[in-house]
């Protein structure tokens, strides 16, 4: 098992996990792969259903990208222009409503979740998206009028510079969009409570059980270093973190290295002067910044996104340049956790839903925007595993790109691609 990893989140956990490793030879309905926000919400949504259930996870709860992001939950749901076009063809005119509510179908979730189990994960209110350029705003407008259109006009409300000014003490934006519904809060301590939750109705969930390889049959046999699962029913949920089901995955999904940070704690008059009301930030860049405070007064900032796939040699010293930047305020001050994660980078940022065969299922694939994503894919798998197809077979009916050449090299080709649009918008 490795380690988790030196993050703020890590730092400040509520109740760290001590679940045992497996080592017996045991027998479930569903088995779950994976240990993150995808893994442990469809665990969760099976035992709420009184379903049997088994969760492996090869290291600790939270561990990977659930553990790692910048922990915002925002309606900006990844691949929405594809997925819309995709789904016309299916549901016709109702496919703009279907993205629309699928944006923050997340939130509601988790709320939900944090209310039912009394999780205490640090849960605020409040969003900021950022114009860092002035055409910026027309986009920022045009999603404001979409939202007006939905119904969501008393919960978004577009800033100029000088309203911008009093939320934020930087020189960077000409102006930003306001989302009241959108949210932010500790990552792992959501995992953690939900991973408890399933727990107590009855999930049975292994740490440092990696799972080694999956035998096909009427039933899957999971092989672990010390024992097996036999199940009826399996899912993947492992994200960039896992090679299994192959040769199916190859190709489908690819990792890219997220770097974040977090600085000491600010005084109170720091921290209100750069972010008085407390909302969490990115912009509209196509590699973009993001940040926000933590509940003891640190400013956690993001951004720098590697699509080859290797991790920076330095986050601290990469990201301290857009920090001062960003809140000229805090030159110089100290970072005290720094860190990386892989998210899944999905070519025309759809998650991706499937079956690997009648009884092997796989759920992926949320191109950074992970945290409300993971819990809605979660929930549409859970469902499909109950017995309702309807949502889960949507995705999977997606036609998704798949690079002919091996991960490494798919990487490299991601990478160009995304320096090429990253140029162009600098120099747009």
């Amino acid at each position: 098992m490795l380690a988790r990893c030196h993050s703020y989140y890590n730092a400040t956990i509520n109740h760290e996990t001590d679940f045992p490793s497996l080592t017996e030879d045991i027998h479930t309905d569903i088995l779950v792969i994976g240990g993150g926000f995808t893994g442990v919400n469809i665990a969760l949504e099976l035992a709420e259903q009184g379903r049997s259930v088994v969760l492996l996870e090869a290291n600790k709860i939270g561990w990977g990208a659930t553990g790692r992001n910048g922990g915002q939950v925002t309606g900006s749901l990844s691949g929405d222009a594809a997925m819309t076009k995709q789904l016309r063809r299916r549901i016709g005119d109702e496919a703009e409503n279907f993205v629309w509510s699928l944006r923050w179908r997340g939130h509601d979730i988790i709320k939900g979740r944090v209310e039912k189990y009394r999780i205490d994960c640090d849960l605020k209110y409040g969003h900021l998206h950022t114009a860092y350029k002035p055409a910026h705003m027309q986009e920022l407008r045009s999603l404001l009028e979409e939202g007006q259109r939905q119904g969501m006009g008393a919960e978004l409300r577009l800033l100029d510079k000088p309203e911008l000014d009093e939320y934020l003490e930087t020189p960077l934006y000409f102006g930003g969009l306001l989302n009241r519904k959108n949210m932010h809060l500790h990552s792992v301590n959501l995992c953690i409570g939900e991973a408890r939750a399933a727990a107590g109705l009855g999930v049975k969930i292994f740490e440092d059980t990696k799972v080694l390889d999956l035998l096909e049959g009427e039933t899957i046999i999971a092989l672990t270093p010390q024992g097996s699962v036999k199940a009826n029913r399996v899912v993947i949920a492992g994200n960039a973190y896992h090679r299994l089901g192959r040769p199916k995955l190859r190709g489908m999904l690819f990792p890219a290295s997220l770097g974040n940070c977090a600085t000491v704690k600010l005084s109170e008059e720091d921290a209100y002067a750069i972010n008085p009301h407390n909302v969490a930030v990115y912009d509209c860049r196509f590699v973009l910044d993001y940040y926000r405070l933590t509940a003891d007064n640190r400013l956690m900032f993001g951004g720098g996104t590697n699509y080859s796939g290797r991790d920076p040699k330095d986050v601290a010293a990469e990201l301290r340049p857009a920090i001062e930047r960003t809140f000229p305020r805090l030159k110089g001050v100290e970072i005290e956790f720094a860190w990386t994660g892989m998210a899944g980078i999905v070519i025309n940022r759809i998650p991706q839903l499937g079956k690997i065969s009648p009884n092997l299922y796989y759920c992926q694939g949320y191109s950074g925007h992970g945290i409300a994503t993971s819990h809605i894919m979660a929930q549409m798998t859970a469902e499909a595993l109950i017995g309702d197809e309807r949502e889960f077979e949507l995705f999977a009916g997606m036609d998704h790109w798949r690079t002919p050449v091996n991960e490494w090299l798919g990487n490299q080709a991601l990478a160009l691609g995304m320096l090429y649009y990253n140029l162009k918008e600098k120099l747009g």
